[in-house]
């Protein structure tokens, strides 16, 4: 697959400039993100978003830095910022080249100035640095840096008031500001002996965030500077800025820490090492010794059942077993009475904890399952017993051995609010629970007696049967040909949705291969999409594709058509089960499919959803967690099922010994589940 590629022609076309941004994390909960021309078109932007304490709240603290050239008296402004309506001042016409690797950098000309800009958030520390470098010029060139200030949670707007501190207070090589009490001291140093601080304390009015706006939200902010850094640069010559939560004791050390952090940052030239370095941005430790996987960027944090859906694509995929193992601790640590805590617990998200054993099966193939078993056994148990005998009346399994939700809030997944109700209640039995819980017992199941906790197989295995009879006489519509949505007393939901891929996709299924077949070929018709699943049949009268920005157009087509990832790598596995190496190259080609979006709205990484028509735009979160992790696991299966080399001839010699009537049914069938 190729590599990023950007317009050059269009870096100063603000139409297709400011729909493309960038993202950077420091691997702790802080990020950097803005768009490829520096303008920052959403609250959720700033060159240093970051946590100030233990919690997973985050707050902008350095929100843009503007830089100007001075020669002949003459000034430059090279920033670009939009004020009600316009922009001012117009810094991308000087833009003549963006790269975003090994880290983003902008060259700009002013005339005879060539001057290179390359950003670097530091890893596992509150640092962002900027190196400066002027390629070229002709006479003597002056260059100023104007640190903007928000020191605000990511989720509010500034506003100009009388208590923000504008001083700035000498330290050696620069200066440190602290607008609030409570928040820590934001350190900016250069790392050139002879710079000029100049103290010049002003607001910026009335700052606008046409993202914002769009989304239906407030969108204007002020910002206070403090002043701003003066110097002269040579040609060739490189300055380094620094802005960080802790002061550089010299300019050497500014020095060091950016050259030794930028030969390290890897190279993001495919569309694979852009998919894997998205996914280590979502790993998080924090201080207090916590692994988290954040939802996605900007404005979501932790979400378990994301976790579980997620790590096995950003962490397994790559190797990483002692990441995925760390963030599976960190939650087990925390459970209580078989249920995780907060959005984690089956009493919020009904299907979460089962979502811990679909995670469990992918790591088995990284450690021994004498190991896996000795260390999340007893939380394994633990779960299955908890939904057996309840967790409430609003989840808990009933009598034919299937697990009831249903309360006045969404508990599956798809739990959107709009104007105060539930977007889609679905309650009662949920087909992805069902389907999850049947897995996650009978993979309990296969472990412990492999293990020897003959009391646990004993008191368990005659429920595997119990739960397959009943869902298959609950959900399977034998003349539709696939599954119904949700059951309750006084409804089949027949809507053809995205939820029962998971039914046909984990390890453990209730479905024999026929009914599998039609379910998938039911979803190709209705659901298939080049950018993902559907979440509803166009079909249906509720269907939303959803092509305007509004929050509540979003929120009403999210799970009722946009299209997402993650359903579709159950869908993969499903068709790789039935025709194993001869879905390679299908398999391949829906992959291949979002090669280009890697360069349409987060530059490397993949969106949480799209639209569910063409050109189906990408909508949500602009870097998701399900996403990119659910792209990497079928990367994965892909390169699992490719035959290596020395056993080509021999499969195909032996595809091709099979009769026309053999391999007629399957193959026709699975290939149409998945066709484009």
């Amino acid at each position: 697959m190729s590599g990023l590629k950007f317009d050059k022609r269009e870096l100063g076309n603000l139409e297709y400039a400011l729909d493309r941004e960038v993202l950077a994390t420091d691997r702790r909960g802080g990020y950097m993100s803005t768009t490829i021309v520096g303008c920052n078109t959403r609250k959720y932007h700033g060159l240093m978003v970051a946590p100030i304490d233990q919690s997973d709240r985050t707050y902008v603290l350095l929100s843009s830095l503007d830089e100007t050239v001075v020669q002949h008296e003459q000034s430059f402004n090279l920033a670009l910022h939009r004020y009600e309506g316009t922009y001012e001042p117009r810094g991308h016409k000087y833009i003549t080249d963006f790269e975003y690797t090994p880290t983003p950098t902008i060259t700009y000309r002013v005339g005879g100035v060539i001057l290179k800009k390359e950003l670097l958030w530091i890893h596992n520390r509150t640092q962002l640095m900027i190196r400066y470098t002027l390629v070229d010029a002709h006479s003597e060139t002056t260059l100023r840096l104007r640190p903007l200030l928000a020191f605000r949670d990511k989720h509010a707007l500034s506003k100009a008031n009388m208590e923000a501190d504008g001083r700035a207070y000498p330290i050696p090589h620069g200066v440190k500001c602290r607008l609030y009490d409570g928040f820590p001291w934001l350190y900016m140093q250069l790392n050139k002996e002879d710079a000029e601080f100049i103290a010049a304390p002003d607001w910026y009015y009335n700052f606008e965030y046409r993202k914002e706006l769009a989304r239906g939200y407030e969108g204007h902010e002020d910002l206070l500077t403090t002043g701003y850094f003066e110097f002269k640069i040579q040609k060739g010559e490189s300055v380094i800025f620094s802005a960080a939560t802790d002061a550089m004791a010299t300019p050497e050390t500014i020095t060091t820490i950016f050259e030794g952090a930028h030969a390290r940052r890897t190279h993001k030239i495919d569309f694979l090492s852009c998919l894997q370095h998205s996914a280590r941005q979502f790993v998080i430790r924090r201080p207090d010794n916590r692994t988290e996987v954040i939802a996605g960027y900007p404005w979501f944090g932790q979400f378990t059942r994301d976790t579980f859906i997620a790590l096995p694509g950003i962490t397994l995929a790559q190797g990483n077993k002692e990441a995925c193992m760390d963030a599976l601790d960190t939650l087990v640590r925390d459970m209580r009475d078989g249920d995780f805590a907060g959005n984690g617990s089956a009493l919020v998200a009904a299907d979460a904890p089962l979502w811990f054993f679909f995670t469990l099966q992918q790591l088995e193939a990284h450690i021994s399952q004498k190991e896996l078993w000795a260390k999340y056994g007893e939380a394994m148990k633990s779960i299955l017993e908890a939904y057996r005998r309840g967790f409430s009346e609003e989840v808990k399994m009933h009598d034919n051995g299937l697990i009831w939700a249903s309360a006045e809030r969404p508990l599956t997944w798809m739990g959107t609010i709009v104007d105060g109700q539930p977007l889609t209640p679905r309650r009662g039995y949920a087909v992805e629970i069902q389907a999850l819980w049947y897995n996650a017992v009978e993979y309990t199941l296969a472990v412990a007696k492999k293990q020897g906790d003959k009391a646990f197989v004993a008191e368990w295995k005659e429920l595997p049967k119990r739960i397959k009879e009943s869902f298959v006489e609950k959900f399977w519509l034998e003349e539709e040909g696939y599954l119904a949505d949700y059951v309750n007393y006084d409804e089949v939901n027949k809507f053809i949705r995205s939820n029962m891929a998971v039914a046909v996709g984990l390890n453990y299924k209730m479905l024999d291969e026929e009914k599998i077949v039609r379910t998938l070929l039911t979803m190709h018709d209705h659901l298939h999409t080049p950018r993902g699943i559907r979440t509803l049949s166009p079909r249906n009268i509720y269907y939303k594709s959803n092509y305007n920005e509004d929050q509540r157009s979003q929120d009403l087509a999210s799970r009722n058509g946009s299209a997402w990832v993650w359903p579709l790598m159950f869908i993969i596995q499903a068709c790789f089960d039935i025709n194993g190496e001869r879905f390679v190259n299908e398999a391949r080609a829906i992959l291949d499919a979002f090669d280009d979006e890697l360069q349409t709205k987060c530059v490397g990484s993949i969106s949480e959803r799209f639209e569910g028509d063409p050109p189906h735009n990408p909508r949500g979160s602009v870097s998701h967690a399900t996403s990119v992790g659910g792209l990497l696991f079928i990367n994965q299966l892909i390169e699992k099922y490719t035959p290596k080399a020395p056993k080509r001839k021999a499969c195909a010699k032996r595809a091709k010994e099979e009769t026309a009537e053999e391999q007629k049914p399957k193959r026709k069938c699975v290939r149409k589940s998945v066709k484009k």
